[in-house]
């Protein structure tokens, strides 16, 4: 299999025997956890820059991962669409009524393309060379995003990294609990307040804010054109194309299609809209996240999902509070590890040209997930036709 190092239970041998289900236990929540260091930094930076309700944007979260992983039984992420978050936190003039816009178009265009079987159509427009160049571009990116965060502290990062690599294999005492715990003791040794700032928020009940009725049509057409039309060539190529080549690898007994993963993409952004979330996706880094910290099948992406539910209905100021107080060199590690296990996942027998494909691809990608998308499809069909050569 891919993941490296890896250690196979009985319960695991039985899945991947033919008996799929999902798994409830400490190792499939611990595995759960492998998807933080995307989650973490842009649900903070939704809140805190642009002003979302922590309430809605943790219950999205929550509900989708739960339907998620009830649906597929393997880890299959639910991340933030990252083209989307960066845009909305970093440009100027951007609302939350634009990202609630984006959300709701974007649901749209993929239930349609799903619905119609237009993605499987456009899916084939991919060879696998590119399909591979692609996630491996990602694991690349995570991996150096993970270096430029533990970069900031090499002496909390680096024994995170040593406990992470003794502990992969370890069934008993699973690494992601163990950087959890580091991260808390970290953090609130690190600043004293943090632990009474807590305590002293009250548990009280909210539902969220239901943003849709006073949604105008300019949010739709400006988060229609500035933020969901640049995420659509990332999302088809590492949250539909990729995610679906990495599951069926990975998990060739629950093979999904591109039509299925186009659809619950649809559906998971319209709902997200309604209840004040942001847009989100299935990146193929997500996966390799909760793979590589043991989760085997969609039970951890229930657990998970149970937690932020939680969370979002009784504790979202509390999170939020956690969230920002959380070390970047711990979620540094997660990444890192995650982009190891992502890139381990192209590891395939390949003609030299494919094989070259992959690494320009992977190249382009490092720089502009889109960019590498199309660079790769017309690299990859001038060699065919023979307009040039490698």
């Amino acid at each position: 299999m891919f993941s490296l190092l890896r250690h196979v239970t009985k319960e695991e041998a039985a899945i991947e025997a033919g008996r799929p289900g999902n798994l409830y236990n400490r190792v499939e929540l611990a595995g759960a956890f492998g998807d933080l260091g995307t989650l973490i930094p842009f649900v903070l930076a939704y809140v805190t820059i642009l002003g979302l309700d922590p309430v809605g944007v943790l219950l999205a979260f929550g509900v989708s991962k739960v339907l998620v992983g009830l649906y597929y039984r393997t880890p299959i992420p639910v991340q933030p669409m990252k083209v989307i978050g960066s845009a909305a936190v970093i440009q100027a003039g951007v609302t939350p009524g634009m990202v609630y816009g984006a959300g709701l178009i974007t649901g749209l265009v993929w239930l349609i393309l799903g619905a119609t079987g237009l993605i499987q159509r456009v899916a084939r427009l991919c060879p696998q060379a590119v399909t591979r160049g692609i996630v491996l571009g990602l694991g690349f990116m995570f991996m150096l995003e993970g270096i430029r965060l533990m970069a900031a502290d090499l002496l909390l990062a680096v024994p995170g990294v040593l406990l992470t690599y003794a502990l992969l294999s370890n069934r008993r005492l699973p690494a992601m609990f163990v950087l959890l715990v580091l991260g808390a003791i970290v953090a609130l040794v690190r600043d004293s307040s943090l632990l009474p700032a807590v305590l002293a928020v009250p548990i009280s009940f909210k539902l969220p804010f239901f943003p849709l009725a006073g949604l105008s049509w300019d949010d739709l057409g400006r988060g229609a054109l500035l933020l969901a039309l640049p995420q659509i060539p990332l999302t088809l190529g590492n949250a539909v194309i990729a995610i679906t080549a990495e599951n069926n690898a990975l998990f060739p007994q629950r093979r999904v299609s591109e039509r299925e993963v186009s659809l619950t993409t649809g559906g998971m952004n319209l709902l997200s809209a309604a209840l004040g979330g942001v847009p989100l996706c299935h990146g193929a880094g997500g996966m390799a996240g909760h793979v590589r910290f043991g989760a085997r099948t969609g039970g951890a992406l229930v657990m998970l999902g149970l937690v932020l539910v939680g969370l979002a209905l009784f504790f979202s100021e509390t999170t939020q509070l956690v969230f920002q107080a959380f070390p970047s060199p711990i979620l540094g590690v997660v990444l890192f590890f995650a982009g190891l296990e992502l890139a381990a996942t192209t590891r395939a027998d390949a003609s030299k040209s494919d094989f070259h494909i992959t690494l320009l691809t992977a190249a382009l990608a490092t720089f502009n997930m889109a960019a590498a998308f199309v660079g790769g499809i017309l690299l990859y069909h001038a060699l065919r036709k023979k307009w040039t050569k490698l």
